[in-house]
């Protein structure tokens, strides 16, 4: 199989699932964790400081211990947490899609690998509208309608 299948939508639901699963059940055994994530698709509210921003690497590494962990929250679709970053301890809230997720660890000990990423979102175009978008189509439309 090659890693192009993994990137289905079938096998991305599964990992989904997975990763959803296995937050539950740390939440729910109160034990801390640590998620190493693609920045890329991390919302910060309020945004971070460019100082702060630009010093992400491409795959971040979060701990969810303390407060990070008492304040997270699980969605279908999202990690959520508070968190404090660079040496002011700048304050901000982290929502991370769970197909962004690439490791788990508990401890030094990594619990759940994904090769999966989340979906670009594609825009929704109603079938008029693209039909419309091609010139060929707007000219055999126009003519009908005289």
């Amino acid at each position: 199989m090659s890693l192009k299948n993994l990137q289905k939508p079938q096998f991305q639901d599964i990992m989904q699932e997975h990763i959803f699963n296995t937050i539950e059940f740390l939440f729910d055994t109160n034990q801390e964790f640590g998620v190493a994530c693609e920045i890329e698709f991390v919302q910060f509210d309020p945004p971070l400081p460019k100082d702060i921003e630009t010093t992400l690497p491409t795959v971040t590494l979060f701990m969810l211990a303390n407060y990070s962990f008492e304040s997270a929250s699980l969605t279908d679709d999202y990690l959520q947490f508070e968190a404090g970053f660079g040496t002011d301890n700048f304050g901000s809230f982290v929502q991370i899609p769970l197909l962004a997720i690439k490791q788990m660890f508990v401890s030094e000990y990594p619990i759940l690998i994904n090769i999966t990423s989340p979906q670009e979102e594609k825009e929704e175009v109603d079938s008029m509208s693209a039909l419309l978008n091609n010139p060929e189509n707007a000219k055999l439309l126009k003519k009908k309608k005289r």
